[in-house]
């Protein structure tokens, strides 16, 4: 899984090393190769039309920053070094932190659910391929469904468990929760409205109304095997626990304000996505991983926090 980098003045050696890793366009345009596929260094130096020489100095580069990730595997002959994207994010406040607001950003993968109960139209699938049978909700517990990178339900909810560890010496001041989301029919619909529902710690945050199952254009990331008649990209929402109330993106939804939520009551903190039993409109839900739909992301959850004195 990749991660986020937070960083600030206080951080000035892995400021340095991400700098000088980034002042070069044969690196940047290395890192974006690695969004779409992992690649040994010989396929980089191809695709980049450079030396495999200059190929591994750039891979070095990077790797020292922490953008990439590199491991050795068995080739033919010897060993060949495969890189990985390793970050997702950068978020760089140009402050010290002394007594300021943090953040920890989570990103959850779509398949890392730990309950579901769900009814067709239903199934996931990874950037391969199915995972399990189509419209049998069993296959919400096959084997492979930590690799699914978009998954479908026409009722019911899945739910998620983050880590709250930096709460234990800490404040909460905000939570930002955010997913790529759309209805759910057999194939893309224009006109088909779902209410979707945000729970956190069982304590309901928000139903927002999406109005399509969205399609007519395939998604950014959608990989080529997958049809144009289907599913192809959501909408990104945001739904926002903060001291002054319950917010969808910046409309406030309820009075729950965000101590009401009890985020450090537990080990960690359950979000739960689905329809209601009592949705006006049960037009389902698609639910987008990384390399599904338009943003390159999984259920991500943004802690706020200030540490205690």
């Amino acid at each position: 899984m990749s991660q986020n980098i937070q960083l600030n003045l206080d951080n000035a050696e892995k400021l340095t090393a991400i700098g000088k890793a980034l002042a070069s366009e044969v690196r940047i345009n290395l890192l974006k190769l690695l969004n779409h596929c992992s690649l040994n260094v010989n396929e980089i130096a191809e695709r980049l039309n450079i030396p495999a020489s200059s190929a591994a100095m750039h891979v070095k580069v990077l790797e020292e920053a922490g953008l990439l990730r590199a491991e050795l595997l068995p080739a033919v002959r010897g060993s060949m070094k495969v890189c990985h994207k390793a970050v997702d994010e950068i978020h760089l406040q140009t402050i010290s932190s002394m007594g300021m607001e943090k953040v920890e950003v989570i990103n959850m993968p779509i398949g890392s659910f730990v309950d579901y109960k769900v009814a067709p139209t239903c199934g996931l699938v990874s950037d391969k391929g199915p995972i399990g049978e189509e419209d049998e909700p069993r296959c919400f517990y096959h084997q492979d469904r930590a690799t699914a990178q978009l998954l479908w339900f026409g009722e019911g909810y899945v739910e998620y468990r983050f880590p709250n560890h930096v709460l234990k010496e800490a404040r909460e001041t905000r939570l930002e929760l955010s997913m790529e989301l759309c209805s759910e029919d057999h194939e893309y619909n224009l006109d088909f409205p779902s209410d979707i529902t945000v729970w956190v710690n069982n304590m309901e945050a928000g139903t927002w109304r999406c109005p399509s199952d969205f399609g007519g254009r395939r998604g950014i990331w959608n990989p080529e095997w997958w049809p144009d008649k289907n599913t192809q990209f959501g909408v990104l929402k945001t739904w926002k626990l903060t001291e002054d109330g319950t917010y969808i993106d910046n409309e406030k939804v309820n009075d729950t304000t965000l101590h009401g939520y009890s985020l450090n009551a537990s080990d960690y903190i359950s979000v739960r996505i689905g329809i209601k039993e009592t949705a006006e409109k049960k037009g389902g839900i698609n639910l987008f991983g990384e390399s599904f739909g338009d943003f390159a992301q999984g259920v991500r959850m943004a802690i706020y926090y200030e540490e205690k004195k």
